[in-house]
């Protein structure tokens, strides 16, 4: 992702930002991305890099404008006075901003940890189930289908916020459902400026074991750190880390060899 491109959602951000972060802002950023994803005219409209970005602006306005509440106008406007390259990268746009909002709703409430945990679990689970990957990611199936085979499998078993990201990764455009996980919980990181570590421990860690190598890759990093914990009894030397595409084996050099030992005490 260019450097433009990083600035202009940085922009968004911090609009979305400025509202107090609900479902329905979530669920009306939704609905025009799917419109605009439905609509290629009106996409085109809003999108259009040899139109006045003010005037880009006005025409987001004028058609939201009693439709929508007051915040999400806001938000489709500022987005469409932004030069994204495309139609498509709109959407995103759009509908990055509604996933960031789901996130604020579950912060605001104290659930955001419980909410990632699912997440994580339920990508998991798809990782491991060749028959529900398959489910899940088959284009010739319409996405509100299975859309409804995700919430009948969750709904009644996860956080609200939870089932409607998962309903979202559903749609995602590259690498199927579990890629989407994957974004969306990217997402919950970088909103919080965390790294995210996955740990694949022989035998599940005792709460000093997990507080222990959480701060280890917090001095090493320097950032907080969300940890996700497998359990996998022939894991190399009792644990394996890794963050995006760094992996540190059981081995663990330098400041983890000491976490390492104790771990596997």
């Amino acid at each position: 992702m260019n450097t433009a491109t990083l600035a202009r959602q940085s922009e968004l951000d911090r609009c979305v930002d400025a509202a107090a972060p609900t479902t329905t802002l979530a669920e009306e950023l939704l609905q025009v991305a799917e419109l605009l994803a439905g609509e290629p005219r009106l996409r085109s409209a809003l999108s259009d890099p040899t139109t006045a970005d003010q005037r880009r602006r006005v025409l987001a306005e004028g058609l939201l404008s009693g439709k929508l509440g007051a915040d999400a106008t806001t938000v489709v406007a500022q987005a469409a006075s932004l030069k994204w390259g495309s139609g498509g990268r709109l959407v995103d746009a759009l509908r990055r901003q509604a996933l960031r909002t789901l996130f604020g709703v579950a912060q605001q409430q104290g659930r955001l940890d419980t909410v990632e945990e699912e997440l994580f679990r339920l990508g998991r689970a798809a990782a491991g189930s060749p028959e529900l990957r398959k489910a899940l990611d088959d284009r010739s199936t319409p996405i509100a289908a299975r859309r409804r085979l995700i919430s009948e499998l969750i709904a009644a078993k996860v956080d609200p916020v939870t089932l409607a990201l998962a309903e979202q990764a559903v749609q995602a455009d590259e690498g199927g459902f579990e890629r989407g996980i994957d974004a969306e919980l990217q997402l919950a990181a970088q909103a919080r400026q965390r790294a995210i570590a996955t740990v694949t421990v022989a035998r599940p860690l005792t709460p000093e074991q997990y507080d222990r190598l959480a701060a280890v890759l917090v001095r090493q990093l320097g950032r907080q750190v969300n940890l996700h914990v497998l359990i996998d009894p022939n894991v190399i030397g009792g644990v394996r880390v890794q963050v995006g595409d760094q992996v540190i084996e059981g081995t663990l050099a330098s400041r983890l060899a000491s976490a390492e030992q104790h771990l596997t005490k």
